[in-house]
């Protein structure tokens, strides 16, 4: 008993979303169809952007840099929970649990950068137009690219520097279909409250932020239009 309570744990295991083998066969066709549908649409999005020359432009430019997150972002847990609803004992390993948080955080901040510049991009354009060919070139573009992947890995990084430290040492089940990085916390055998309250606010800041700057940005736009 004493070896296994200060034991490192090496994987996790996912509770899912039912234990019914009848609901599971019925939650794999659905999420299936849905994710089939998913990647055919952002690979749709994508090719359509990228062959049409009329399509090149800041704005196309951008929507197939969020449809390529948003493709990456849907397959990070999408497979594997797909896969487990034929698995008896659902595990993903300590490593693989902790590229999930990160990749989830990483696109998922990503995401938001592109947004902002979507709604700037529309700004510009409808606020300020003469000025739009001058301040919306090739290099804005490559930098706001630059700037998404940089805010994304921040933001994982500045998430996933406690936890990866944290002792893991008894329970290992994750109420979850995935690695959900709160529920990965709590299962530390160590007080994790003002861990939980960082991370809480690290993401809140980040989404409030991102969420008061769209507000801003398109009622400037409704109120010129």
């Amino acid at each position: 008993m004493r070896e296994t309570n200060h034991s490192m744990v090496t994987e996790f295991i996912f509770l899912g979303l039912s234990n019914s083998q009848e609901l599971q066969i019925f939650l794999f066709v659905f999420f299936f169809i849905f994710y089939v549908g998913i990647v055919l649409g952002y690979l749709l999005i994508v090719i359509t952007v990228a062959s049409d020359s009329h399509l090149h432009s800041p704005m196309y430019f951008l929507l197939a840099k969020l449809s390529v997150i948003d493709l990456c972002l849907s397959s990070v847990t999408t497979h594997k929970m797909i896969a487990d609803f034929f698995s008896k004992r659902k595990i993903i390993s300590f490593k693989g649990c902790l590229g999930q948080m990160f990749l989830l955080h990483f696109f998922g901040g990503s995401e938001l950068v592109i947004l902002i510049a979507m709604a700037f991009d529309r700004y510009v354009a409808i606020c300020k137009p003469l000025h739009y060919t001058t301040t919306r070139c090739g290099s804005v573009c490559v930098g706001i690219v630059v700037a998404a992947w940089g805010t994304g890995s921040l933001h994982s990084v500045s998430q996933l520097a406690f936890v990866v430290n944290l002792p893991y040492c008894g329970p290992n089940e994750v109420d979850s279909f995935y690695c959900d990085l709160p529920r990965v916390i709590k299962l530390a055998c160590t007080d994790t409250h003002r861990l939980d309250i960082m991370v809480i606010a690290n993401s809140g800041m980040l989404i409030v932020c991102s969420f008061v700057l769209l507000v801003i940005s398109y009622t400037i736009i409704l109120v010129t239009i």
